[in-house]
């Protein structure tokens, strides 16, 4: 009798030395594998003609609209997006609204610019401008536009201020904001 308590007491040490360290293991890599966030899956990237762009620039509301046309692969395009994020996170509380219009070519959405945006996340929405007749639209966005990128649109209450080149520091951008007024194109 006395042989099958140590017997049954080496078996459930034996267990308990096994199991318990386990069991916790197993636990533990559990939760942290649950507060994992999940990679995140790149949302799909609206390719859209020029009539959807100017439906956007049309808009005529009190929201501060900044409407930014860049390509990843110009390098002051991306230079400037710091600024236009800092503006973007300065107005989150307000009625704001901003606009990456992509100049990226619609082949290289998948091989270039959701790479680039997972790297570096934007606050606004990203739209891949897919329209090849530029000679049209670039002149609808605004007639002094020469077409090269960096171009930014600040717009409200039908108000707008166009700038062409990149943004250097984040006084221009207030400098644009600023200077809303009905008279300026």
């Amino acid at each position: 009798m006395q042989r099958m308590v140590i017997i049954e007491h080496l078996y459930n040490m034996k267990i308990k030395t096994i199991f318990w360290p386990l069991l916790t293991s197993l636990l533990v890599l559990s939760f942290f594998s649950c507060n994992e966030s999940a990679p995140e899956q790149p949302k799909k990237i609206p390719q859209v003609d020029f009539s959807e762009i100017e439906k956007i620039l049309a808009i005529k509301d009190d929201t501060l609209r900044v409407i930014n046309f860049w390509a990843t692969w110009c390098k002051p395009c991306v230079e400037e997006l710091p600024l236009l994020e800092q503006l973007a996170e300065q107005n989150k509380n307000k009625a704001f609204s901003l606009y990456y219009i992509s100049l990226d070519f619609p082949n290289q959405i998948e091989s270039k610019l959701i790479p680039f945006l997972k790297e570096n996340p934007l606050n606004g929405e990203v739209i891949v401008l897919d329209d090849p007749d530029a000679n049209t639209w670039i002149d609808k966005v605004n007639p002094n536009w020469s077409g090269a990128i960096p171009a930014t649109i600040i717009n409200s209450g039908g108000n707008h201020n166009f700038h062409e080149g990149q943004l250097n520091s984040f006084e221009d951008i207030q400098h644009l904001i600023s200077n809303l007024s009905s008279d300026q194109s």
